[in-house]
Parts: structure tokens; C-alpha cells; sequence
């Protein structure tokens, strides 16, 4: 035990090396780590399905009274596709520590989900820019190129035994027939590379060794050896540019993380809009139903009562009969939808959709209504377009990405050049051992003279580090390696798949800003429609109320039929339906134009930090007033 203290010694002076070498890793690893802390993995937190207090918090007396802004901040906090993306800047930080160990990156999704699953309404955001799998999507970096030597400090230790026994064939040299030998190696080392494209290392051998023969004069003997190797990369592998490509992407890429995670918001909060206007719409579509209903049924019964008092045929009662069984089976169709978009609604604002125990059995009662102005804003279509392509994250994104292409483009082209390297090798050697008291044999020729032994190397291992650090014995090694490929085919192909790709990317991107131009374009033309179109349904409704009124009147007159009395209501209830339309396509179409133009998250008061914490700051909406005879939602 007393001969291995100063190896032990020595290993805990380079294991403290490396704890200074390895300063970088405590910085990524995020604090004052203990050193076994850099062997562990970092603890992620499970899932939580567990809904926001906000849920809760609107449910009364059994209902949800939901406003527009309360569904927003519940899928902000509770939306899964948001819950998923958040995962989205962890992943790319991790990718970023990976980069500056020297490791080549992993990459980040850049996909998004655009709609809700089960949704009863088409999307919102399935435009033509190419979010992940369309079109327009910007190829992902390409990482050919040098490889990067590890940034991470590397120690190495090696500790053996090992016992041999070796026949001799000749007796001169060792004075034995069988050489036993026994040796103990001690060895460390520690290295580490460098942006600049240099690697080195300090290593530390020793062996010490014990034979049987008497012809040595050290028997034990310790051999060491200090090395220092340092090797660097002149042409493939030089410099920074090259060798910090992959954590120039990685930081990018933390970029493009923070840009998705906006998309992926962006794209969840139009559609929960969407989904909030759809139930709206449907709900008053069950007013306007009902409203059909009412006016049926009062026709029925007046009929009924002109046929007891003999002054109308009983064949208008079955006319009349018929009437209401349609007005009912539409008011059935209208109720059914608005059970089905307050399913998909639910699924939208929840951790596990309908299966959530405060969702099962309530129902949603929207308290928002469309409200359409007289006029609409008139904004010069070019300010739109200007905006759009400032506010759309997925250009942002693209434009890194081109940006990361030319960053691996650089790899590419270091890898054309030979290979030129230039090294150095520093090696002190060390010798001690003790006197050889192995006695000669009688008759052995072998003569050991005396003070043949040079008592300079006589000691142990402070006798060894004494010469390997006094540089006794030094070797000295300088030289450069050359390797040059004849034809170099592979290099010439991949440069040249690279520049083409970066080509293509460069096409695709100008095609995604050709494809924000035409959704914007689009999008306003879709709101003037659609503003026009309500206007169209709103005249078209007061024409049908008139119509049905006078027909009322002459039919009180005996001057009409009930077959026009009821075709009149029926183009009453057409044009009520029209103008649920209207109102439900108008409040689409101006959803998609603050999406395609980018402003969806400002137009709703959004923030970005909130959707990533999960938790909205603002409280939930006030119970308004309704009015208690057409109940909750049902006031225009």
C-alpha cells in the first residue's frame, strides 16, 4: 500500500486538472453540479394532465359561461398542441450543449399541428407558406464537413497487473531458462480539443517491473514517461469558422424553437377562435329554428281553429301539421350541431378533452356575440402585405434556416482540401529501481561489477517525477502529415448537393413570401365578400319579414292560402339561416385575415410569455347580464 500512495498522489493532482479543464462543462450543465452530477442525467417532470383553476373557475350551475377571451387563455394553458410545443426550446437547448461538446447537432422539429382533430369547421391556418410537410417547406441543414474534434476535456486512467513466464532459448542475456516477470502499470492521462481545430493531450506512464533474472542491475525497476501531444489541423479542419459551425446552428436553431413555438400558438389560438364563432354561429342557428318552430305551430293552430268553426278546409291542418314536423326536425339538426362543436371545443381547451370530470356533462354557454361594423376599416392591402411579412414566424424561420444552410455550407467546402496536419510530441522519460539482490549462481560467467550501479537512479517514483519534470531525458518530435485524395469525388458531390440545396431553399423561400402576398391578398378579399354578403342577408331577411307579414294579413283577409303563408315563412327561415351564415362566415374571414397578416396574437391580446409559462395572468371573464328569457347566449 505504501507504493502505490504516490500514484494515487498523482492521479488525485490530474483528476483536480481536469476539474479546471472542466469548467466549460459545469457552465452548460447549469450551476454548481457536484462532478458525479456530470454522469447523471438531467431530471425532466412528468406530464402534467392536469387542467389550469381556470376551467373550474367558469363553470356555474352546471354551464361554462365561456367568453372569447376565457377560451383563448384556457387553450393557452390547457391546449395540448401547445403543451407539446413547449418541449420545443428545452430540446434545442439540449441540442446547443451537445454543440459545444464538439458532438454534431441533432436538430429541431420545426412542425406544427394547424387544426383541432374531430373539428366539425375546416382550419384555419392551412395555408400555402408551408408550415412542416407542404410545399413551402425549407429543407433541413445538411452537417457534412470536418468533424469537429470533442471540446469536452477527456481524462483516461489505466491501472494493471500481469504476470508472465517466458521459455528462453538462450541464457546469455537473462541467466534463466524461464524469465518470470511481474508488472504493474500505472497510467493517466487527460485531453481535449479546440475550435481552432487543435487536439491535445498529457499522458503519464509507468511500469514497474520485477523479474527473476540476476542479470539486470535495477530489480524492481520503474519506467515513466511524460508525454505531451498536440496535433493541428492546417487545411481540412482548420479554424473557427469550421469547427463552430454546429453551435452556430444550434443557436440559431434556439431561434427557430422560439418562432415554431409562436406558430404553433398563433395557428391554436386562430382555430380555438374559429371553433368559439362556429358554436356561436350554430347557437344562433337554433334561435333562428326555433323562431321557424314558433311560427309554424302558431299557424297550425290557427288553422285548427278556423277548421272547428268551419271556416277552412281540414286539409290546411295537415298542411300546417307538416310544417311543424319540418320546423322540429331542423330544430333538431340545429341542437345536435351545437352538442357536437361544444365537444370539439372542449377537447380544444382541455388536457384529456371530454374525458375531464368538469366537462363530461356541462354544457358551454358562449357569451360573445359577432358583431359586424357598418363599414369596414379600409387598410391599404401593400401595409398589410409589409406586415404579414414581418409578423409570419415561419418566414423568420426559413431565413435562419438558409442562414444555418450556408453556416454547414462552410463544413462542406473545408472538406474539398487535403488533409495537412502538423504535430508535436514532447515526451520526458524517467528511469529508478533498486539494487538487483538476486544472487549470481556458482559457475555462471556472469559477473556483477561493483558500483556498476549509478545511484542517481536509485529511489522510487519521487526519484522518477524528479527527471520527468527536470527533463533528463527528453525526446523531441516534430513533423506534418499530408493526405491528399486523388479525385476527391465524394467531397466534390456533396459540396455540390449542398450549394444546390442551399439554391432550392432560397427558391422555396421566395415562394413562401409569393404565398404570404396571395393569403393576405385573399384573406381581405374574403372579408370584403363576406361583409358584402352579410349586408346582402341582413336585406334579404327584413324583405322576407315584410313578405310574411303581408301575407299574414291577406291570409286574415281570406285574400291568400296557407300554402303561400307557409312558403313565405319558409323564405323567413332561409333568410335568417343566410344571414347565421353571414355572420359565421364574416367572423372566419376575419380570423384568417389576422392570421395570414400575422396580427392574431396582437388583435387578442395574447402574450407569448404567458402561453409559455401555460398560466394567463388575466382573470376570468365577469357573468354578464343575459337575458333571462332567451337564456344564456341567446341574446344578439
Amino acid at each position: 500500500m505504501r507504493r502505490l500512495k504516490p500514484f494515487l498522489a498523482l492521479f488525485c493532482a490530474v483528476l483536480v486538472a481536469a476539474s479546471l479543464f472542466g469548467q466549460q462543462i459545469q457552465l452548460e450543465t447549469g450551476g454548481d453540479r457536484p462532478v458525479l452530477g456530470r454522469y447523471q442525467s438531467h431530471a425532466v417532470a412528468p406530464i402534467s394532465l392536469v387542467n389550469s383553476g381556470r376551467l373550474e373557475a367558469l363553470v356555474r350551475a352546471g354551464k361554462i359561461y365561456l367568453s372569447l377571451q376565457d377560451a383563448i387563455a384556457l387553450a393557452l394553458e390547457n391546449n395540448l398542441d401547445i403543451e407539446v410545443q413547449r418541449y420545443a426550446l428545452p430540446l434545442a437547448q439540449a441540442d446547443l450543449m451537445r454543440a459545444k461538446s464538439g458532438s454534431s447537432i441533432r436538430g429541431i422539429s420545426t412542425g406544427i399541428s394547424s387544426s383541432n382533430q374531430g373539428s366539425t369547421s375546416q382550419s384555419l391556418t392551412n395555408t400555402t407558406t408551408g408550415t412542416s410537410g407542404t410545399p413551402g417547406t425549407i429543407s433541413s441543414t445538411t452537417f457534412a464537413g470536418p468533424v469537429t474534434e470533442s471540446l469536452d476535456p477527456i481524462l483516461q486512467g489505466q491501472v494493471n497487473w500481469g504476470h508472465q513466464s517466458s521459455p528462453q532459448t538462450n541464457t546469455l542475456f537473462t541467466g534463466v531458462t524461464s524469465l518470470v516477470q511481474t508488472q504493474k502499470n500505472y497510467n493517466f492521462g487527460i485531453g481535449q480539443g479546440f475550435l481552432t481545430g487543435t487536439a491535445a493531450s498529457l499522458s503519464l506512464t509507468n511500469a514497474s517491473t520485477f523479474q527473476n533474472t540476476y542479470t539486470q542491475s535495477f530489480n524492481p525497476s520503474l519506467q515513466s514517461a511524460l508525454d505531451l501531444q498536440i496535433n493541428q489541423h492546417l487545411l481540412q479542419g482548420f479554424g473557427f469558422a469550421v469547427n463552430n459551425r454546429f453551435i452556430r446552428i444550434a443557436r440559431n436553431n434556439l431561434k427557430v424553437a422560439d418562432l415554431v413555438f409562436r406558430q404553433q400558438v398563433m395557428a391554436t389560438v386562430a382555430n380555438v377562435i374559429g371553433l368559439y364563432w362556429d358554436l356561436v354561429s350554430y347557437d344562433e342557428a337554433v334561435g333562428v329554428t326555433q323562431q321557424a318552430l314558433t311560427l309554424a305551430q302558431k299557424l297550425y293552430d290557427d288553422n285548427k281553429k278556423q277548421v272547428e268553426i268551419g271556416t277552412l278546409a281540414p286539409i290546411e291542418i295537415v298542411r300546417a301539421e307538416a310544417e311543424v314536423a319540418a320546423r322540429e326536425q331542423d330544430l333538431t339538426t340545429a341542437e345536435t350541431n351545437v352538442l357536437q362543436q361544444e365537444t370539439v371545443l372542449k377537447n380544444a381547451l382541455s388536457r384529456t378533452g371530454i374525458a375531464s370530470p368538469t366537462l363530461t356533462e356541462v354544457r358551454i354557454m358562449p357569451t360573445d356575440r359577432i358583431n359586424i361594423p357598418e363599414k369596414e376599416a379600409v387598410r391599404p392591402v401593400q401595409d398589410l402585405i409589409s406586415g404579414a411579412l414581418d409578423l409570419r414566424p415561419e418566414l423568420a424561420q426559413s431565413a435562419i434556416q438558409i442562414d444555418n444552410s450556408r453556416i454547414s455550407l462552410q463544413g462542406t467546402r473545408n472538406s474539398l482540401m487535403p488533409t495537412l496536419d502538423a504535430f508535436v510530441d514532447l515526451r520526458n522519460h524517467g528511469l529508478a529501481g533498486q539494487v538487483n539482490t538476486i544472487p549470481v549462481p556458482a559457475g555462471s560467467p556472469f559477473v556483477r561489477q561493483p558500483g556498476a550501479v549509478d545511484p542517481y537512479f536509485l529511489g522510487g517514483f519521487g526519484t522518477v517525477l524528479g527527471q520527468l519534470l527536470g527533463r533528463n531525458f527528453p525526446d523531441y518530435a516534430v513533423g506534418v502529415q499530408l493526405n491528399i485524395p486523388l479525385r476527391n469525388r465524394s467531397a466534390q458531390a456533396d459540396m455540390t448537393t449542398a450549394q444546390l440545396t442551399l439554391r432550392q431553399n432560397e427558391l422555396l423561400y421566395q415562394r413562401q413570401v409569393n404565398g404570404v402576398r396571395v393569403d393576405v391578398q385573399n384573406a381581405l378579399i374574403a372579408l370584403q365578400q363576406a361583409h358584402a354578403r352579410y349586408a346582402a342577408a341582413q336585406k334579404n331577411r327584413s324583405l322576407a319579414e315584410q313578405t310574411l307579414d303581408a301575407e299574414q294579413k291577406k291570409y286574415a283577409l281570406g285574400a291568400s292560402s296557407v300554402f303561400l303563408v307557409i312558403q313565405a315563412q319558409r323564405d323567413l327561415a332561409t333568410a335568417e339561416g343566410n344571414l347565421v351564415a353571414a355572420l359565421s362566415g364574416y367572423a372566419r374571414a376575419r380570423v384568417q385575415l389576422e392570421y395570414s397578416t400575422g396580427e392574431v396574437l396582437s388583435a387578442y391580446n395574447v402574450s407569448i410569455d404567458d402561453a409559455l409559462r401555460g398560466s394567463v395572468s388575466r382573470p376570468p371573464s365577469a357573468l354578464p347580464v343575459l337575458d333571462q328569457n332567451k337564456g344564456a347566449g341567446k341574446a344578439r
